[in-house]
């Protein structure tokens, strides 16, 4: 069963209460998980289309599907420079047709015309991280090309210093911590609902 399904059963069998407000919201935008390797950003993001009942699309997975490639292979055939061109081709596709949720890679967000897309036709979710959070989860994977280094620990930490200040540019901040994925799910949907409570009495009083 793919992703699009699953998210699609699991919140007709249960979404949460807040759905409707969260998703009037967001109207026609998707709401857009960023943050680096390692924060949940797949994991979390399915749990959030559930809850909300609408479908989820993982970027990286649309990516492999469009290339017929796994991102590994990209990064070891074409670079990233190639790799992130695809990637932003695939990522305003997917924009386009809204009223999803949408995980993205680590450096999609640091691409400015991603980053202005997303700011357009989503609202962006930053899932933070610490690094030894980051690096437990990351070691169970080892697939990861911007981590094939001789200290994964060292690059990861670059990363850090370089992409987090332009994550905290998203619409929203929400920490990723060691604990049950639906603990953060739920600090996600808190953070939503407050938005949308805030905009929508913001809208009646004007």
């Amino acid at each position: 069963m793919d992703t699009h399904q699953l998210a699609a059963d699991e919140g007709r069998n249960g979404s949460d209460p807040r759905a409707a407000l969260i998703r009037r919201h967001l109207g026609e935008r998707s709401l857009v998980l960023v943050g680096l390797m390692g924060c949940g950003k797949s994991t979390v993001g399915r749990r959030l289309a559930a809850r909300l009942d609408v479908p989820f699309v993982d970027a990286d997975a649309e990516i492999e599907r469009a290339a017929g490639k796994s991102i590994p292979e990209i990064f070891a055939q074409h670079g990233e420079t190639y790799f992130r061109d695809g990637e932003r081709r695939v990522i305003a596709r997917l924009l386009r047709d809204g009223g999803r949720v949408l995980a993205t890679g680590g450096g999609a967000y640091m691409e400015p015309s991603t980053r202005a897309l997303i700011a357009a036709r989503g609202l962006s979710v930053w899932l933070k991280a610490e690094l030894d959070v980051l690096m437990r989860r990351v070691r169970k994977r080892g697939h990861r090309p911007l981590l094939q280094t001789a200290d994964p620990e060292d690059t990861l930490r670059r990363l850090m210093a370089e992409r987090y200040p332009v994550y905290a540019q998203a619409d929203l901040t929400v920490a990723s911590h060691e604990a049950p994925h639906e603990t953060v799910v739920e600090s996600v949907l808190a953070a939503l609902a407050a938005r949308a409570e805030a905009v929508l009495a913001d809208e009646s009083s004007s």
